[in-house]
């Protein structure tokens, strides 16, 4: 695009606005991937460090609901919380990068969801020390031959559609590499035409 506009043989106005706009998606995109590359060679080469304080998950998790609030009217998605959390659970984590998941994993779920879904938040507290965070939806899901793969750099299920959705391609293996500095593990299940149930083992609570 951007070298058929220095030619100049394009007059038409909307048509050079047209090709404007594909190429600041296109340049967003790279810009997208470099960054989340740079992060995984990070935690791939031990730089990236975490700053592990305690904080209330829920506030993180009201905090990204806010965040993708507009995203989800558009894909026309309900997200909530299983129930409602009175008291605040405290975990200790670096609250920026585990927010990043959260926001990584959901935002997958508005990719692949369905008309009228619903994108669901659950945490099971098993004892002072220990809780498990369920991120489910009831969109589309995976088959199964796809799910060993699905954290793998840049490894789409469905590629067509990715690649209209955009960004980087790097999101679920982003989410391996946090969990994993936090020497918890990621698992996924899914059932195609059902759903997607992504859930990370437990962290220590304050």
């Amino acid at each position: 695009y951007v070298l058929t506009l220095l030619d100049g043989e394009i007059k038409d106005k909307k048509i050079i606005k047209k090709y404007l706009k594909r190429t600041s998606k296109g340049v967003d995109r790279l810009s997208y991937i470099v960054k989340d590359l740079d992060l995984i060679t990070k935690f791939e080469s031990g730089m990236a460090k975490l700053d592990k304080k305690p904080f209330d998950i829920r506030l993180t998790i009201e905090n990204v609901f806010e965040s993708l609030e507009i995203q989800a009217k558009k894909s026309n998605i309900n997200l909530r919380m299983n129930r409602q959390y009175n008291d605040p659970i405290f975990v200790i984590a670096d609250e920026e990068r585990i927010q990043q998941v959260i926001i990584n994993l959901i935002i997958n779920s508005l990719k692949y969801g369905v008309e009228r879904g619903i994108t669901e938040v659950s945490i099971e507290v098993f004892d002072k020390n220990k809780i498990l965070i369920r991120i489910s939806d009831n969109g589309e899901g995976i088959e199964e031959e796809h799910l060993p793969r699905l954290f793998e750099r840049f490894y789409r299920v469905d590629k067509s559609r990715d690649r209209e959705q955009g960004g980087s391609g790097l999101g679920l293996s982003i989410v391996k590499h946090i969990i994993e500095a936090h020497n918890q593990s990621i698992n996924v299940r899914s059932t195609l035409g059902t759903g997607t149930t992504f859930s990370s083992s437990s962290f220590g609570c304050s």
